[in-house]
């Protein structure tokens, strides 16, 4: 299977922190490989804009210093890295000040689409976003990227999106979440509505629960400050975790466009119920073979944040009132594991007789060896009668769909690509970001107001005992955390 690459027009993209670990690690060498795929064109500019003086030749050795070391197989071709190499350019810049702007300026080409990166902290964006437009560089052909976290509270969501405003309309505006460049998130969608197998059976009907989890073997490390004060409740439930549920809960949108799925998005959040306190599990891992404790990591004994959540959810709609979703996510656990499981309800009646619980259950693995599996039930081979046994039906990408399917696009790749031509699908609204923290503000006020100390945990296990037990009252299981 040979997949399609289709080149976008000329672009001039601004990089704002194009110094910074994710434009090292994952922007320019995905930039790169797509300049490799032939989908980037060779008269595109990519132009870092950062605080640090260096010149175009000090930024295309950082560049090729990232390539070398995050591009993949594609750095190995000396010939394209000097043609990408050729497309950098670099501007030392003052975000709150003037330095660097009119270079800028002269450096963006008329005609073309201009995308600006803000890969920086949100305390920038609003200054970022004013001096783009005293240099006139907030034209109909402008589109900007602003990067999670997109605020901490309602409050700020909201004062972010009237500083972003005041110069950009919706339109221009593109809220990353690399969960949904993810292959596997978008076959999502693929799987739900592109087959007449499933969506008849996607309702509380049929489904008797859903789980979805991401865990994480390493620790906070060097993002102790930052993660004591946020937490995994707004670093992932907020934004990634909340993407994958309203996925798998959205109703169908009429067309396969940008506002039409990400109405239907939003209509799931504002669904969600208020999660009541005995239905969520908050945790910290302690010091182990992996490393030190995570109030260690974070600088303060005391820490009350959390590394690790569970929590159980209900969806007040037609379709999925009566069937809970178990979200969990945490650092230092038994393994690196992003999946989906989608759990079938029994027979409501059974020809075999008294047999053990057989259950249809389709999992979808985001990461890693991406793929789905689905659970179905037959005969145990051999004689003695009708012995029922659970097999899976397995598909990965990278059997199923070879060289494509074992060399995925990054999802960064995508979502850029996305950008440059103007698809805001798997990008957030305004609105959608505001919900999200509409219905996450009272959790996080509830548990301070309670002054909750999370559970502590073992690294390397799966997580606080009483995770175990939300599910155990409810007489169901958690799967297990598995590579």
């Amino acid at each position: 299977m040979v997949s399609r690459v289709i080149p976008v027009e000329p672009f001039d993209l601004v990089i704002f922190g194009g110094t910074g670990d994710l434009a090292r690690r994952k922007i320019l060498p995905g930039l790169f490989r797509r300049f490799c795929a032939g989908q980037m064109p060779g008269d595109a500019t990519v132009i870092g804009a950062a605080r640090s003086d260096m010149d175009a030749d000090g930024y295309r050795a950082f560049v090729a210093e990232a390539v070398q070391e995050f591009g993949g197989e594609e750095k190995a071709s000396t010939d394209k890295l000097q043609a990408f190499l050729a497309c950098m350019a670099y501007v030392s810049i003052d975000a709150r000040g003037e330095k660097g702007w009119l270079e800028l300026v002269e450096l963006i080409q008329p005609g073309r689409v201009h995308a600006f990166y803000f890969s920086v902290a949100p305390s920038l964006f609003g200054d970022l976003a004013e001096r783009l437009n005293q240099h006139g560089l907030t034209n109909d052909a402008s589109r900007i990227v602003v990067e999670k976290p997109f605020g901490r509270d309602l409050a700020s969501a909201k004062e972010l999106n009237r500083d972003l405003a005041a110069y950009f309309d919706e339109s221009q505006i593109y809220r990353i979440d690399h969960y949904l460049g993810k292959e596997t998130v978008q076959n999502l969608m693929a799987v739900r509505f592109g087959n007449m197998l499933f969506e008849p059976l996607w309702n509380s009907q049929y489904v008797d629960h859903i789980q979805v989890t991401v865990a994480e073997t390493v620790g906070v490390g060097g993002r102790g400050e930052y993660y004591d004060k946020s937490g995994a409740m707004r670093d992932m439930v907020q934004n990634h975790l909340m993407q994958l549920l309203c996925l798998i809960a959205m109703e169908p949108p009429s067309k396969f466009d940008p506002d039409a799925v990400r109405d239907e998005k939003l209509k799931v959040i504002r669904a969600l119920d208020s999660v009541e306190p005995h239905h969520i599990v908050r945790g910290q891992y302690e010091a182990g073979a992996e490393g030190p404790g995570f109030r260690e990591e974070v600088g303060d004994p005391r820490t009350r944040t959390e590394s690790y959540i569970a929590m159980k959810v209900g969806v007040s709609n037609w379709r999925w009132a009566g069937t809970p979703f178990y979200l969990r996510t945490g650092k230092r656990l038994k393994a690196r594991c992003s999946e989906i499981v989608v759990v079938f309800k029994e027979l409501n009646h059974s020809i075999f007789g008294e047999q053990e619980d057989h259950r249809n259950v389709l999992s979808i693995r985001l990461q890693p060896n991406e793929g789905m599996t689905l659970g179905v039930t037959i005969k145990e081979p051999g004689p003695g009668g009708m012995r029922l046994i659970d097999v899976p039906l397995d598909m990965s990408f990278a059997d199923a769909l070879g060289a494509d399917g074992a060399d995925q696009t990054d999802a960064y790749e995508r979502l850029i690509m996305d950008v440059i031509r103007g698809n805001q699908t798997l990008f957030m609204r305004g609105d959608e970001v505001e919900a999200a923290w509409a219905w996450t503000d009272p959790i996080i006020d509830g548990w301070e107001t309670r002054g909750e100390v999370p559970k502590v945990y073992d690294s390397g296990s799966e997580g606080p005992v009483d995770a175990v037990q939300l599910l155990a009252r409810d007489t169901r299981v958690w799967r297990k955390v598995a590579s």
